[in-house]
């Protein structure tokens, strides 16, 4: 019997760009409680080059080779014993629990979901790990409430043009700081006050916040403590911030990490779907420019998120 093969990315060794391999290997099996999804888009996230260059071996390090993506949608191709809800040519989105970079891929259910029709492909691959972030943030981590007041930095990237959505949407007060080429935008998305960080200091600008939502680090973060009000929060998707400074200030800080419940995606799907948020695709690669993808993420620029297309 011939072994049916698939394209896929794979990663033998930590690196730079070269390290992504497109290979051809055999098209997996779903063990028990597994489905196959044939996949369509993936999500290109910042934490994809991360793993590649080995900076989260500390904390997860990597069995090789290793398969790139995470976020991902597609059709469901066979379902495995023991899965329910789920069923062959059933389009789904989420998290895969292995690498979303192959033309399949086995994966077990618990952060798959339904795909609504109004949906496309490539807007679902944009969910996890873009806006289920700005979810966590928000709303698990920062307890966001209506009223509030609420700084996103990095407003027109992946993460924060989904937190100006969602924040707008829980009827929070939102600034955001962007380029100036960026403004525009997100004030389309709903941000009240966008400040431009390379001719403006933001903490000039505004104080006494509720929530912080930093996505840059570095001198940004450290800046951000000034403007939070005492018990309120600053949270970081970049980098652990100063404990000991956050204590010293009143404040609660943290890095913002965790997986968004069922209910994150399944609203964020359906916001979309009905015109209330809207999902931008900074640029869309095929699978064999996975190099261009990674190098396009790794400068920190741009709005929304990188898509790879996988399959039709």
């Amino acid at each position: 019997m011939t072994t049916k093969m698939m394209q896929t990315v794979r990663v033998h060794q930590y690196g730079g760009l070269e390290e992504l391999q497109l290979e051809q290997i055999a098209i997996p099996q779903p063990a028990d409680n597994e489905i196959l999804i044939r996949v369509h888009s993936v999500g290109v996230l910042p934490v994809d080059w991360a793993y590649r260059e080995g900076l989260m071996k500390d904390i997860y390090p990597m069995q090789f080779p290793f398969i790139s993506g995470s976020a991902l949608s597609g059709v469901v191709e066979e379902v495995g014993k023991g899965v329910f809800g789920f069923h062959q040519g059933q389009a789904v989105f989420g998290r895969a629990d292995r690498g979303a970079c192959a033309e399949y891929i086995t994966t077990k259910v618990d952060k798959i979901y339904k795909k609504p029709d109004g949906l496309s492909f490539e807007e679902a691959a944009t969910i996890s790990g873009g806006a289920s972030t700005a979810w966590v943030a928000l709303f698990e981590n920062g307890k966001l409430l209506s009223g509030q007041r609420v700084l996103i930095h990095a407003a027109a990237g992946g993460v924060g043009s989904a937190a100006v959505q969602l924040a707008k949407w829980k009827g929070a007060e939102v600034i955001g700081t962007c380029s100036a080429a960026n403004v525009e935008y997100a004030q389309s998305l709903g941000a009240d006050t966008v400040i431009d960080y390379k001719t403006m200091a933001f903490e000039k600008e505004v104080q006494e916040v509720d929530l912080v939502l930093d996505a840059v680090g570095g001198n940004t973060l450290e800046r951000s403590f000034s403007v939070v009000k005492r018990g309120g929060k600053l949270l970081s998707i970049a980098e652990v911030p100063s404990l000991k400074k956050a204590e010293q200030l009143g404040i609660h800080a943290q890095f913002s990490g965790g997986f968004a419940p069922d209910k994150a995606f399944e609203t964020i799907a359906q916001l979309i779907t009905e015109g209330k948020m809207k999902s931008t695709i900074a640029k869309e690669f095929p699978l064999h420019e996975i190099r261009a993808a990674h190098e396009l993420c790794q400068t920190g620029h741009g709005r929304g998120r990188i898509i790879l297309r996988v399959g039709n």
